[in-house]
């Protein structure tokens, strides 16, 4: 018996050391700093904003979370999992079609750079997706995997009811203002907990600067930022940093951010939506985020310092 408790002890530890750095030391850290039951959340730009624990989904704060949002270029996030989901070989080009783009120039639609004609990898797509917000990227995304942007959201409404988003339907790939086209902040932080579970959504969404192959119409590729990063000065805040996130904006749904956090250890969800403001220099969804990623910093500092006394 004592050898084989020994011998079990052997083992655990091997798995902690071959793991450590797999997330083990990750889970062992959740332990070491004081659970927070709820944050404040209130005065800031957004009317509706929930704040999420990553693991297990707990709700610390949240002002309208279930109310209905439009949420803008936040839908992108369900575009670019089904990509990588659905697509085997994310190393595959893909031809941009003149269809692809048909009325992207009329509605304003953001786009990454791609022409038609143009012979693009789907790893390139997904980042033109997440980094700069390129519709072309999503329609493209969208035809490859279902034969046309309509059976595409068919498959994001199935996917976003497998996952529990119960008050989401989605028209689009791209999150262009459709009056049917709907989700909730709550929603949204639910889709952005499964997709960063995801190493390839992960790997996308913390990049700030991303550049392309070389293609046939860009000899030197092309290079594109972060909508997040570009405009966050500095991603850290108190006990952690700002991870990765996802900017939205049209008139209808003002500016929305999902976006995901490390503090002290644990990771925590964001989510605003209907921010006021212009499109063209102005950031609150942002700042709205740094407060608040500052306040939870700053709540488990001060347990942590209440538990030293």
């Amino acid at each position: 018996m004592l050898c084989v408790f020994v011998e079990v002890i052997v083992i655990c530890a091997m798995v902690i050391m071959v793991g450590w750095d797999k997330g083990v030391k990750e889970w062992f850290a959740q332990f070491e700093q004081p659970v927070l039951r709820e944050v404040d959340i209130t005065g800031i730009n957004s009317p509706d904003a929930v704040l999420m624990q990553a693991r297990g989904g707990k709700i610390l704060g949240e002002i309208n979370g279930e109310e209905r949002i439009y949420p803008a270029s936040m839908t992108k996030i369900m575009t670019v999992i089904l990509g990588i989901e659905e697509l085997d070989d994310l190393e595959e080009k893909i031809t941009l079609t003149d269809d692809m783009f048909a009325g992207l120039y009329e509605e304003g639609a953001t786009q990454a750079g791609f022409q038609p004609g143009e012979e693009v990898r789907v790893m390139d797509l997904l980042y033109g997706a997440m980094l700069p917000s390129g519709a072309e990227c999503c329609i493209a995304l969208a035809d490859t995997i279902s034969g046309s942007e309509a059976d595409f959201a068919e498959l994001m409404n199935k996917k976003a009811k497998k996952l529990g988003m119960v008050d989401t339907h989605f028209c689009d790939s791209t999150g262009l203002h459709d009056p049917d086209h709907y989700s909730t902040v709550k929603d949204i932080a639910v889709l952005m907990k499964y997709c960063i579970k995801n190493d390839t959504f992960r790997e996308i969404i913390e990049t700030a600067r991303h550049s392309t192959g070389i293609t046939n119409v860009h000899p030197d590729g092309i290079t594109y930022y972060s909508t997040m990063f570009k405009n966050l000065s500095d991603s850290t805040v108190t006990g952690g940093k700002i991870l990765g996130g996802k900017t939205g904006y049209t008139s209808e749904a003002g500016h929305c951010l999902a976006s995901f956090a490390e503090i002290e250890g644990r990771e925590y969800i964001f989510v605003t939506a209907g921010a006021p403001g212009s499109e063209v220099n102005n950031i609150p969804h942002i700042q709205d985020a740094v407060t608040v990623y500052n306040r939870v910093g700053a709540a488990i500092e001060e347990k942590m310092n209440d538990s030293k006394e």
